[in-house]
């Protein structure tokens, strides 16, 4: 006699959640919206936003994910789109404070910081510090392939750029990071003279 496996729920995944939203189910949209608003709110916030223009960011988010629903090509991951989602919406309020359609509430460098992320990684180690020395696009990189886990794949599309250009940001950062840490290892010509 076999034993059956339990079945999951149907709305266990995301993109099951999402292909329920995609179909008229509001429940499926407020588990997304539990699920994903931290960490998407982590992300707009950043090291200098204000958590006002945080939640705004949000807020406007979750509007073009909704007008955007049907774009979502069932069984594809869900992550990545979002996070392109997400990085538009972000794109789009910078520009508008450039052009001074709003009231600057946060510190103008937030606009360079393609990653909120960096500010819980500086939290956690010395990584933090490397990582700040990174130009902003291979910061992205390497927040989305090792932060966030995603693939190399995922994170090409979550930037809009191609895997080949996805692989050699990353080489770079990864080059970068380790002449940074070797860097800050090796005893300055001072240091060498107290000793």
């Amino acid at each position: 006699m076999t034993r059956r496996q339990p079945q999951p729920a149907p709305h266990d995944s995301l993109e099951s959640l999402m292909e329920a939203y995609q179909q008229a189910d509001e429940q499926a949209f407020t588990e997304l919206a539990r699920r994903l608003s931290p960490q998407l709110l982590v992300y707009f916030r950043g090291p200098h936003a204000t958590r006002r223009h945080a939640d705004d960011l949000l807020q406007d988010f979750w509007l073009r994910v909704h007008q955007a629903r049907h774009t979502y090509e069932a069984g594809r991951p869900l992550l990545p789109w979002l996070y392109t989602i997400a990085r538009y919406a972000r794109t789009d309020a910078y520009r508008r404070m450039a052009r001074g359609e709003q009231q600057q509430e946060f510190d103008a460098d937030l606009m360079l910081d393609p990653k909120s992320l960096v500010r819980a990684i500086e939290a956690r180690s010395e990584l933090g510090a490397l990582m700040a020395n990174l130009p902003a696009r291979q910061r992205e990189v390497v927040l989305l392939l090792k932060a966030r886990g995603l693939t190399l794949d995922e994170t090409a599309r979550a930037t809009g750029s191609t895997i080949g250009a996805t692989k050699q940001t990353a080489h770079r950062a990864y080059t970068n990071l380790r002449a940074t840490a070797k860097a800050l290892n090796e005893p300055t010509s001072y240091q060498a003279a107290a000793n």
